[in-house]
């Protein structure tokens, strides 16, 4: 890990624990050269899964595509920085609970999905209008009625 101060290659790590979201580790570093201290996060990243798109094709996954769509959908909503990594991260953990190496990019999108919906209602109906290709308003209100009844309920 180089140093951000003096970009000098070797750091010791002073302290680790889990960090406030549970799944992930903060390390409290040292530089051996200039004595900087910093922190940095570790999280599990998923490697060699292919995701296989409506069309056929296959690409491999990406955190940052995930992370792209769920900041479209959270765009002026309340939510941290340490909350959002949280739900990137148990969306991930869903993805790799599969246990497979392809996944549909379907699969990717209803855990996605179910995620938002205890996360935020109004940015599971933005994912959802776009994800699901709402068409008419028709589509938008049968959406959030769903919603409605599943809080009634």
């Amino acid at each position: 890990m180089k140093c951000p101060v003096c970009d000098y290659d070797d750091t010791k790590v002073v302290d680790s624990r889990v960090a406030a979201d549970g799944l992930s580790i903060r390390r409290r570093r040292e530089c051996l050269k200039c004595s900087f201290r910093f922190s940095t996060f570790e999280e599990v990243e998923i490697l060699d899964l292919a995701v296989i798109k409506r069309d056929g094709s296959r690409e491999n996954y990406s955190r940052e595509k995930i992370s792209r769509g769920l900041r479209r959908a959270l765009e002026k909503r309340p939510i941290s920085e340490v909350d959002f990594r949280k739900l990137i991260n148990l969306i991930e953990k869903d993805i790799q609970a599969l246990r497979r190496d392809e996944v549909q990019a379907e699969e990717i999108g209803e855990i996605v999905l179910k995620h938002l919906k205890d996360f935020d209602q109004v940015a599971y109906i933005r994912f959802a209008s776009v994800y699901r290709s709402f068409v008419d308003a028709q589509s938008f209100k049968n959406e959030l009625n769903q919603i409605i009844k599943n809080i009634k309920d």
